[in-house]
Parts: structure tokens; C-alpha cells; sequence
């Protein structure tokens, strides 16, 4: 359709143009005709007055004039005057008339050149119009041709699509079926477990059944000693030897009453297991005897006094094959672990400031999120994306225990007093507490929101939710018996050793001190440069309660005064990526880092 416009209108713009050039030439021919008729005029008057001053004038011209002058009757000279004076008029008139045709002829030919000028104006824009007409003409031929190309290549996404939302319900009906049959074999599997627990109990109680019943059989058949006389009389034989076998058999009675009080078949195999754990576990027991205390007796380490600042980096170690998310030191101070995205838990061994790797611990089931040292230190909790807490004994490289029950990630898995309890958190919005020697768990909280981190001391469960609020649960109580909102979304909890401050990371960069006993925040800690680098960021007291540790997304480790509430100093920026989490040593000597980029630092 422009195509179209444009062509027409230049089709009858040159046709106006041909117009007026046509007529300006007509109107030329037609002033030079004019022109030339009245030189001629003027000639053929001057002859014709010449030849009538020879010839006499007409009656029709003598008429005129006399009309002309009255009727009075002119002389020849007076004629021809008059005769001068009117065709001098007509000359006159005859000029004017020249002259204003050649004033018009003039203006004419300006407004020609004018649009003539505008004419070629008029065809530089119109080549102008036309070769971007052209371009725009070719530009939307390629956009269409693209347009084209695209819708083919949408339907082609569209189906791609289409069989891939089809195949993902297909996939997502056996992904079910395939968790109703793994609940199914697991339930099949504890099934097993229980009955060949309850087997194995059997087997062992036969073989202390059939062993006390050997021993018997020896006892019985031991000779008794008795004295004979044999000048005194045959008849008392009888008697010594009756009163002795009364004798024997009172002995053997109350001696076989109080093996089998203390035998295998008055115990449960899970106190046979323990009982043989206490005889030959030479580790933690060393030289001591079967009634040594039990072994969720720990002995207390004798507390931190006042902790070191860290300022120089002691080791490093390019710990794991993908980003560290958790880091934690034993009770002792002298082994550290860490746990990744990589599905492994590696110990270092600390010992004069230097790493040595001492074991790793396989089995787990998805990326590590948080790890725990029991108050021994030789069990490890750990927490992972595969929805499950898994523990591991030292010494152990495999998994001794898996905890399922969650439905989402585990964010954090932490012992309480003993080693026989645990508690974790969950994304499913959930926290749970376990009974580790069953392995069940015995109570769930719904909570609001997904929990990031939990902590624990004693009965009381605080935890650190998405929602921007920290939560503290009772186990004797049902619900939540206290909520502190924050300004940011709660990345990690700590409590400091002395269970009466509580210390949170929050994605708003700050540092929130909380006093257990008033329920409300005391200290906010900001500094210039922290950013919280992701939402499982960890800080942590350091063991006198006297600092706040915590990593930045830069790699900066940052270091408060509790007592000041100032920056006590900040540590230069070693890691390359963000720091996901620190831990102070109970010691106080040394501080662990790790970040994304697989490192592990430790600083004295």
C-alpha cells in the first residue's frame, strides 16, 4: 500500500509540473504575439494615417471625428491630431498592458524556478523516502521471515515442552511408587532388623543357657573332699557322706542363684551389647574394670578463661571437592570437621597449629548443611539436603544411624546433654526431638516457618526461622513459649557457654546478642564491609563469651567486643569467595573458617 501511494504520487506531481510549464509557454507565445501584433498596429496606423493625409479621410471616419468634436467639421491637420493623439493612447494603453504582462511574466517565472527548486527538493526526499521505504520494506521481510522462524521454533519448544511435562508425570508417578516402595522395603528392612535383633537374642540366650548349663554339669560333677575314718564305725559312713552332699549342694545352690540373677537370660540384648561394649572398649576406658562408671558419664574439661585473638593464618587446605557449608571443633580442641555439598564429612587432626587429615566419614545420603560433636566427642551428627540426620561413630567411617521423618532439607542437627539425645530442624517446618539409642523420634513441633538453625540448653530449643523471628520451645510444653522478632531473616544460632546469652546472624548484616533471661535483644552488632553472604551464614561466641565471630560474603572475618559492643578487629580477606561458616576451638586457641570455594582455614 505505501508502494502504492508513493508511486502515485509521483505520478501526478510531475503531471502538474508538465501543466504549468505548458501554460507559462502558452502565456509567453501568446504576450510575444501581443507584442508583435501591436508594433504591427502602430505601423499599419501610421500608413494608414499617412495614406488617408494623401487620400482624404472616409465618411465614416470624418463622422467620427465630427461626432467626436461636436459635429463640427475638422480640417485635415486637426484630423490627423487627433487621429496622433489617439493612437498615442493606444500605444500608451498598449505598453501598460505590456509591461504589467511582463511584471506577471516575471513573478510567473520566479514562482517556476520555486517550484521548480521545490520540485527537486520534493525528488531528493522522495529517493530519500523511497530507499528507506526500501530498507524498512527489506527490515520488515526479515523480521517477518524471523517471525516465522521463531513461531516454528516455538512450536517445536512447545511440543519439546509438552513431551517433557508428560514424561515428568510419568516420572513423577514412578518417583512416587518408588517412595511407597522404599517406605515399604524400609519398613521391610526394620522389620528384618527387629527380627533378627530378637534372633540374635534368642541365639545368645541359648548359648548363656547352654554355658551356665555346661557349668552346672562341671559343678556337679566336681568331687567333694571328705574325711574317712576307718577304725571308727562303717555305720556313721552313710551319714558323713549324706551330710556332706547336703553340704555341696547348699553351696551350689545359692552360687547358682546368683549367676543366673546377673546372666544373659534376665538381660536385653541391647544391655548384652552394652555390657561387652564396657568389657573391651579399651578407648574409652583404658584399665578400668567391668564396673567402671557408664559411659554417659564424661568427663568435664575444665572451661576456657579467656580465648586468644586470632590474627594470623596458622594452615589452610583445599578440604573438599565442593563448597564447605559447616565446620566444627571437638570437645578436646584437637579435631575439627567439616562437611560439604560433596556428600563427605572429613576430621582434621589440630595439633601445633597445623591440619592433618585423619579420617573421612562416607555414607551420607546428600550434601551436609550442619555437623555436631556429642559431649564425648566421638559420635558426629550431621544434617543434610537428602531430608535426613545421619551419625557417625569416630573410628567408624560408615553410618551407624540414619534419622528419616523430615519431608524437606535438614538445616541443623544438634546434640543435647548426652549423646542418647538430638534435636533437628527442617525446611518441612518442622523440629524434632531423638531418642538416638532407638533410634525414634519422640516428638514433633510444627512451627511457622522453615527453621534455619537450632540450638539447645537443656529443655529449652530456640530456633532461628525464615520469617524473621527466633522461637523458644519447651520440651515439657507443648507450644512455643516465647517469639523475638528481628529485622532479617535468621541465618544461624549460638549460645554462649554460660547458657545466658544467645547470639543470631540475620541476612539485614547484623549481629543480634539476646539475654536468655530477659528474653530480649541486648546488643546489635553492624560494621562497615559485613554482608550476610548466604541464609546459613554461621557466627559463634568464642568460649569465654567474651567475642562474636562471624565470616562476610567478601571473605572478611569480623570480630566484636561483647563487653565494648565495638569491632574488635577484622581479619583480612584470605577466603575467595563468601564465608559460610566459623568455629571457635573450646580451648580458645585456635578459629576455623570454610567458604564456597572448597577452603578451610584455621587461625591462632
Amino acid at each position: 500500500a505505501m508502494a502504492e501511494r508513493g508511486a502515485a504520487a509521483a505520478a501526478w506531481k510531475p503531471h502538474i509540473l508538465r501543466q504549468l510549464q505548458r501554460r507559462d509557454r502558452g502565456l509567453l507565445r501568446a504576450h510575444h504575439k501581443l507584442v508583435e501584433k501591436s508594433y504591427l498596429l502602430s505601423a499599419c496606423q501610421l500608413e494608414a494615417e499617412l495614406l488617408d493625409l494623401q487620400i482624404g479621410l472616409p465618411v465614416s471616419s470624418v463622422l467620427e471625428l465630427a461626432d467626436s468634436v461636436g459635429g463640427n467639421v475638422l480640417d485635415p491637420a486637426q484630423m490627423l491630431e487627433c487621429l496622433k493623439r489617439r493612437y498615442k493612447e493606444d500605444i500608451l494603453e498598449l505598453r501598460r498592458i505590456n509591461e504589467e504582462l511582463a511584471c506577471k511574466m516575471a513573478e510567473r517565472n520566479t514562482i517556476l524556478e520555486a517550484k521548480e527548486t521545490a520540485l527537486v527538493e520534493q525528488k531528493g526526499r522522495l529517493a530519500s523516502v523511497s530507499g528507506q521505504l526500501s530498507d524498512l520494506e527489506a527490515r520488515r521481510q526479515l523480521l517477518k521471515n524471523q517471525v516465522e522462524e521463531l513461531s516454528c521454533q516455538n512450536a517445536t519448544v512447545k511440543a519439546e515442552c509438552d513431551t517433557l511435562r508428560a514424561r515428568y508425570q510419568r516420572r513423577d508417578v514412578e518417583f512416587r511408587r518408588a517412595a511407597e516402595k522404599g517406605l515399604e522395603l524400609l519398613e521391610s528392612i526394620m522389620r528384618m532388623k527387629v527380627e533378627a535383633a530378637e534372633h540374635r537374642n534368642e541365639k545368645n540366650k541359648r548359648v548363656k543357657q547352654a554355658r551356665l548349663t555346661k557349668e552346672l554339669k562341671k559343678a556337679i560333677r566336681r568331687p567333694v573332699g571328705t574325711e574317712m575314718e576307718p577304725d571308727e564305725g562303717k555305720d556313721e559312713e552313710p551319714k558323713t557322706s549324706r551330710r556332706a552332699v547336703l553340704e555341696q549342694e547348699n553351696r551350689e545352690k545359692p552360687r547358682r542363684r546368683t549367676f543366673r540373677s546377673t546372666s544373659a537370660t534376665s538381660m536385653t540384648f541391647t544391655r548384652y551389647v552394652d555390657v561387652f561394649k564396657d568389657l573391651f572398649d579399651f578407648r574409652t576406658k583404658r584399665g578400668n574394670s567391668f564396673s567402671s562408671p557408664s559411659a554417659d558419664h564424661y568427663c568435664c574439661l575444665s572451661p576456657c578463661v579467656a580465648s586468644c585473638l586470632p590474627s594470623v593464618v596458622s594452615d589452610s587446605k583445599e578440604a573438599h571437592l565442593s563448597e564447605i557449608n559447616a565446620i566444627k571443633f571437638s570437645p578436646s580442641s584437637s579435631m575439627v570437621a567439616t562437611g560439604g555439598t560433596d556428600k563427605l564429612i572429613r576430621l582434621w587432626k589440630v595439633a601445633g597449629g597445623h591440619l592433618e587429615h585423619a579420617q573421612m566419614l562416607e555414607g551420607a545420603t546428600g550434601g551436609i548443611t550442619s555437623l555436631d560433636f556429642d559431649p564425648s566427642g566421638y559420635h558426629v551428627l550431621g544434617a543434610s539436603h537428602n531430608n535426613v540426620a545421619q551419625l557417625w561413630k569416630i573410628g567408624n567411617k560408615n553410618c551407624i544411624e540414619i534419622l528419616t521423618g523430615h519431608a524437606d532439607k535438614v538445616t541443623a542437627a544438634k546434640f543435647r546433654s548426652t549423646r542418647h539425645q538430638a534435636v533437628t530442624s527442617s525446611r518441612d517446618r518442622t523440629v524434632k526431638e531423638w531418642d538416638l539409642s532407638k533410634g525414634t523420634c519422640f516428638r514433633t513441633i510444627n512451627v511457622f516457618s522453615y527453621c534455619n538453625d537450632i540450638t539447645c540448653c537443656g529443655t529449652m530449643i530456640v530456633s532461628g526461622h525464615h520469617d524473621k523471628m527466633i522461637r523458644f520451645w519447651d520440651s515439657r510444653q507443648p507450644g512455643c513459649t516465647q517469639v523475638i522478632p528481628v529485622e532479617g531473616k535468621v541465618t544461624s544460632l549460638s549460645i554462649s557457654p554460660d547458657h545466658m546469652h544467645l547470639l543470631s546472624c540475620s541476612r539485614d548484616d547484623a549481629l543480634k546478642v539476646i539475654d536468655l533471661r530477659m528474653r530480649n535483644v541486648r546488643q546489635v552488632f553492624r560494621a562497615e564491609g559485613f554482608r550476610c553472604g548466604s541464609d546459613w551464614t554461621k557466627a559463634v561466641f568464642s568460649p569465654d563469651k567474651s567475642y562474636a565471630l562471624v565470616g562476610s560474603a567478601d571473605g572478611t572475618l569480623f570480630l566484636w567486643n561483647i563487653e565494648s559492643g565495638s569491632l574488635q578487629s577484622s581479619l583480612p580477606a584470605v577466603h575467595g569467595s563468601s564465608v559460610n561458616a566459623v568455629a571457635w576451638a573450646p580451648s580458645g586457641m585456635y578459629i576455623g573458617s570454610v567458604d564456597q570455594c572448597k577452603k578451610l582455614v584455621l587461625w591462632t
